[in-house]
This record gives structure tokens, C-alpha cells and sequence, in this order.
């Protein structure tokens, strides 16, 4: 196992739902850390940048999307600490789509329907450098 960090957010819904102590205490029963925390509520340029992948990947209505509903709230930046950290994160959270998430994810218990799934994770250690940047760049 790997000792390494990743970036998680947890989205308006999740904010708006009061579940930000419940997503945290789920990945800290896990053993991740929290070694950084934000609370706020980004301009829109900011998840522009964040999500300019969607827009080469899905187009401009996906991508309007999305940016709309980030900026819909507040979020919560936060950064994990662990063994594994990008994939365990990432199993606790389940499958981006909530009604394809299992039981016992965090989408699986409290997802909704896209873009209202709660949480984003880093996919891969190069995202977690590209994403703590910009995470480190509101703070």
C-alpha cells in the first residue's frame, strides 16, 4: 500500500442536505485523514477550469451543466490522507450515477440523479495534482 493524498469535494447538494459530517466521518471510519478543509463557494471561472475535461469529453450542455449546478451552493474541499487514498476514496463514494451505485456508498445511501451526486474524487494521481492546485489556489 501507497501513502498518498486526494481531493475530494463534497457539492451543493451535499451541502444543502446538511450530510458534510456524515460524508467526513464515513471516509475517517476508513482511516483517511482530513488534512485540509475549505469551505466555500468558488466563482464560476473557477469550476470552468475545473471542468474543462467535460466539455472536451461530454460537450457544452453537459458542461453548462455541471458549472451551473457547482455554482448553484457551497462546497467543501477537502484533502485525504491514507493508504490507497484515490481508490479508497472512490469506492466509498460508488459510481458517479447514483441508482448505479451500491448500498453502503455514499451515492449509493444519498445520491440523487446527475449532477446531484454529492461528491467528486480524484480519479488518478496526476488529477490530484492538477485538482489540489486549484483547491489550494481558493484557499
Amino acid at each position: 500500500m501507497e501513502s498518498e493524498e486526494t481531493v475530494v469535494l463534497l457539492k451543493p447538494d451535499t451541502v444543502r442536505r446538511r450530510l458534510i459530517g456524515e460524508i467526513l466521518a464515513r471516509f475517517e471510519r476508513a482511516g483517511l485523514s482530513i488534512v485540509e478543509l475549505h469551505m466555500g463557494k468558488p466563482e464560476r471561472g473557477f469550476w470552468e477550469r475545473w471542468y474543462a475535461d467535460v466539455q472536451e469529453r461530454h460537450g457544452d450542455d453537459v458542461f453548462k451543466n455541471q458549472v451551473n449546478f457547482m455554482c448553484s451552493g457551497p462546497v467543501v474541499a477537502v484533502v485525504l490522507h491514507g493508504d490507497d487514498a484515490v481508490e479508497r476514496a472512490r469506492m466509498l463514494i460508488g459510481k458517479t450515477q447514483p441508482r448505479d451505485a451500491r448500498p453502503g456508498t455514499i451515492r449509493g445511501d444519498f445520491g440523487a440523479a446527475l449532477p446531484q451526486n454529492l461528491v467528486h474524487a480524484s480519479d488518478s494521481p496526476e488529477a490530484v495534482e492538477r485538482e489540489d492546485a486549484l483547491v489550494r489556489a481558493l484557499l
